[in-house]
């Protein structure tokens, strides 16, 4: 099977595409990534490139040890990937202490793996624990309407969550766990990466103040609709707002109750506070 004919790729194309039109790729902004299943790198592993030089991957992700993803490029732009993945992309494989990477598909034209990938590797080891290996997604982007919300809420996991809810009646039920919320910080490096990786052992949405969102699922169409319920969410807010600083009328504590009555889900007791 040729690697651009295969599941998967097509399904991380298309969700790149897609992020791109939603208008959350601007120039190379933006990263995504995906865990491969050992019967997607057999069906490959004849199209693969001969192992060549390890690279350090700047962090240890044991937990990943010998596992493929495929990745989006530095400084590639999403607007590309559509017309030329094996520019744009990436399938790296892990040696067996976790520690360093190579190159086994793509970039054609030279480069590395998104700058990105400490923390999208800590992450996928987070997921994979916490979630018995069912996460293979991690999908970063600048979503407009959410990075605007950093610069007027507090950067509070029980704040934005709550406000989120309130805004369409499927969003707790989409995200019932709730979003966590990360002070500002340098992207690209360890520190970020560690911080969300703690993000991720509760949650599937972490928003990066004055950046952008980072979301885990099982596959491309849950991740992708993750994060825009989210965006969606924090566009009606920011009209709300627009419109009146006080809200009229809302949903309340107790309606959430109900839903998650109503849904047999479980909604975080911290989120549903009264409010003053």
């Amino acid at each position: 099977m040729r690697i651009l004919d295969s599941k998967f790729m097509r399904g991380f194309i298309k969700m790149a595409d897609d992020g791109y039109h939603q208008g959350w790729h601007e120039r190379n902004g933006g990263n995504l990534s995906y865990r491969l299943r050992e019967a997607e790198v057999e069906d490959i592993r004849p199209r693969l490139n001969a192992a060549g030089d390890w690279m350090p991957i700047g962090t240890s992700v044991p937990g990943l040890a010998g596992e493929f993803f495929l990745v989006t490029g530095s400084g590639k732009y999403f607007r590309n990937i559509i017309v030329d993945p094996e520019a744009c992309l990436a399938i790296i494989e892990l040696d067996e202490s976790g520690e360093n990477y190579r190159i086994r598909w793509g970039l054609v034209e030279g480069g590395r793996p998104t700058s990105e990938l400490p923390t999208h590797l800590m992450n996928h080891e987070v997921k994979k624990r916490v979630t018995g290996g069912k996460h293979r997604v991690i999908y970063h982007a600048h979503t407009t309407n959410t990075i605007a919300l950093t610069f007027v809420l507090p950067l509070s996991d029980e704040v934005f969550t709550r406000e989120l809810w309130e805004m369409a009646t499927e969003c707790p039920v989409v995200f019932p766990e709730g979003v966590g919320v990360i002070g500002w910080m340098v992207p690209g490096g360890r520190d970020i990466a560690v911080a969300t990786s703690r993000m991720m052992e509760t949650y599937n949405a972490a928003i990066w103040a004055h950046h952008g969102m980072f979301c885990s699922g099982e596959d491309f169409d849950l991740t992708f609709g993750l994060m825009h319920t989210i965006e969606k969410s924090a566009e009606i807010l920011i009209k709300v707002l627009s419109m009146s600083p006080v809200k009229t009328q809302t949903i309340t504590p107790d309606n959430f109750r109900n839903l998650a009555e109503g849904f047999h889900i479980s909604l975080p007791e911290k989120f549903l506070y009264e409010k003053q």
